[in-house]
């Protein structure tokens, strides 16, 4: 079973940058296809991006493509989410969440995922 700790969330105002971590670990640490999620308050979970561990593919819901950047460390065992040009509606807690890559699922489906972190807190000011 895999563990996720993501941190640096944070109050920003508006334009600001902020960069997120996820680290992983676990007993017999397989590969492993990485996504972060958002949820802002009263609203349901979203999809923000994701990232293919072996090929490093990745993917961008459209409201945050320009703007975010999804990358790995693979020695890390970590993956990070580098946030630009930041508005208040990207405010939300936001988690990182893992799948066993040899499924090969569709990481903008939320159901996928097998494993997630305990979330971080992003607030944007204007």
């Amino acid at each position: 079973q895999v563990q996720l700790v993501e941190s640096g969330g944070g109050l920003v105002q508006a334009g600001e940058s902020l960069r997120l971590s996820c680290a992983f670990s676990g007993r017999g640490l397989s590969s492993y296809d990485m996504g972060w999620i958002r949820q802002a308050p009263g609203k349901e979970r979203e999809f923000v991006a994701a990232i293919r561990w072996r090929t490093s593919t990745t993917y961008y819901a459209d409201s945050v493509k320009g703007r975010f950047t999804i990358s790995k460390d693979r020695l890390k065992n970590t993956v990070y989410l580098q946030m630009n040009s930041l508005k208040p509606e990207d405010t939300a807690v936001y988690y990182c969440a893992a799948e066993p890559d040899y499924k090969y699922s569709d990481l903008r489906v939320l159901d996928v995922y097998d494993a997630w972190g305990q979330g971080t807190q992003v607030t944007v000011s204007s």
